[in-house]
Parts: structure tokens; C-alpha cells; sequence
């Protein structure tokens, strides 16, 4: 019996989560980033400002959610995530949390995000604020890409394109392989392992397991884009194939 209303208590607060996750969204977009688009002129220092904000914020939601018995997590490496500059961060993507997670220890990071989130009214002010590139960007991507990570910036890509399906294989599109190859930088690989189905692709929000998740979050080796070029005459689009192959197989956790 104890064990049942546990479950239940961790649905209800699960739910809780989601609700103060999308009000504070909305709060910060409503409130504190307008105060930041009235009182401080420079778009670098008000965009970083934004970023530190969101981390904040992340980090709160998680204490909460850790506090209140919803999940548990731990990380791995994080100090070599918040020391990344001009690179691209890509991981694998098995929860709905797996951006707040990484982007709780590295508010510097920007993220590639999808098209839909720009049209949410909890995100979209978010999405301004932080400056996050858009996946609909189409021909301006991979100059603006390069363009960031030049400036130091480090970018946030999730290479599946949508959360992992549960017992099937990692289906990678190639659209990060492209940009890293094509710019010439590194990438940072982190592995995030949930030890239970937990807010997946295939669950519902209320689908949640008969005891706590633990989320592990590992910061894992950086490689250099360039080693999958075989030849100085070698066309980009092989080294992407190449380095997709590569993130299939070194993108599951456990693989190394």
C-alpha cells in the first residue's frame, strides 16, 4: 500500500512539475526578459544574461523535482561541459529533460532548437532571450553556426532530431555531422542514461515508473570532426557519413 500511494503522489507532483515548468517559462518571458530588453543595451551582455537566468532557473526545477520525489540525477564530468568553447555538444536524447539537464551546468551553451517550440507561447520568449538557433533556418544555419562557434560560442545538438525510441537503435540524421564537419570544429559527446522508462518518446506524461528514476548525465571525450576526412580531396558529405556512423555507435550510453 505504501508503495502505491508513493506512485501516486509522484504522478500528481509530475504533473506539478509540468505546470511550473511551462508558467516559468512564461514568467521569465513576461517579466524578467523585457526588464533585460529595457534596462541593458547590449545584445552579447543581455543575451548571456538570459542564458545565466535559464541555468538558474534549470537548476531550481531540478532541486525541486529531485526534493519532492519526482526524479533523482547525477553528473559526470560537468566541469569539462562548463569549460567547452567553439564546439558542438551533442548527446543523446532519451528523456524530455535532457536539455534542461545539460544546459542547468553550461548557461554559456546555446542550443539548435525545433521550429514548433518557436510558436509555444511558454518557450518562444525563451527562445528569443537565450538566442537559440532555429532548425528551420535553412541556408543560414551553417554559416551562423560557424559564425558562433568562431566567437567561442558552444552549440547544443541533439543528433536524433527527436527523443530515442525505446528498445530500438539510435537513428542519427545527419545534420550535426554537417555542420561540424563543414566548420572544422570539435564536437563534445555526452552520454545521458535514465535507468527507467521516464518521459521518453513513447510515454505519457502520467506514464511514469513504479519507483523514482535516476537520470545520470556523463560528459564524455572530445573528438575533432577533421579526423573523418580521408583525403584532402575527400567530399564533406562522406566525413558527415562517416561521423554520423561514429555518433550511432559512440552516443549509447555504456559504449565507452
Amino acid at each position: 500500500m505504501g508503495a502505491r500511494i508513493k506512485w501516486c503522489w509522484r504522478v500528481l507532483m509530475t504533473g506539478g512539475m509540468f505546470i511550473l515548468f511551462g508558467s516559468g517559462g512564461l514568467a521569465l518571458s513576461l517579466v524578467w526578459f523585457n526588464l533585460l530588453l529595457l534596462f541593458v543595451r547590449d545584445n552579447n551582455q543581455r543575451r548571456d544574461m538570459a542564458r545565466r537566468s535559464i541555468a538558474a532557473s534549470f537548476r531550481l526545477f531540478l532541486r525541486i523535482g529531485r526534493g519532492i520525489g519526482v526524479f533523482d540525477y547525477r553528473f559526470e564530468n560537468s566541469e569539462q561541459l562548463r569549460a567547452d568553447r567553439g564546439c558542438l555538444i551533442v548527446a543523446n536524447h532519451p528523456t524530455l529533460l535532457d536539455y534542461v539537464f545539460i544546459a542547468s551546468q553550461a548557461p554559456h551553451i546555446g542550443c539548435l532548437v525545433k521550429a514548433s517550440l518557436v510558436n509555444n507561447p511558454c518557450f518562444r520568449g525563451v527562445i528569443r532571450a537565450a538566442d537559440y538557433l532555429v532548425n528551420s533556418q535553412g541556408e543560414t544555419l551553417l554559416p551562423e553556426s560557424q559564425r558562433r562557434m568562431a566567437a567561442g560560442e558552444a552549440i547544443l545538438i541533439f543528433p536524433e532530431g527527436t527523443r530515442t525510441r525505446p528498445g530500438e537503435p539510435l537513428v542519427i540524421q545527419r545534420g550535426a555531422a554537417n555542420i561540424a564537419v563543414r566548420s572544422g570544429c570539435e564536437l563534445r559527446l555526452v552520454h545521458i542514461h535514465c535507468d527507467q522508462r521516464f518521459l521518453d518518446k513513447q510515454s505519457r506524461w502520467y506514464q511514469i515508473p513504479k519507483r523514482k528514476p535516476m537520470i545520470t548525465v556523463s560528459v564524455k571525450q572530445r573528438i575533432d570532426s577533421q579526423c573523418f576526412i580521408a583525403s584532402h580531396d575527400d567530399a564533406p558529405a562522406l566525413a558527415a557519413r562517416r561521423l554520423s556512423q561514429y555518433l550511432c555507435q559512440e552516443l549509447v550510453p555504456g559504449s565507452r
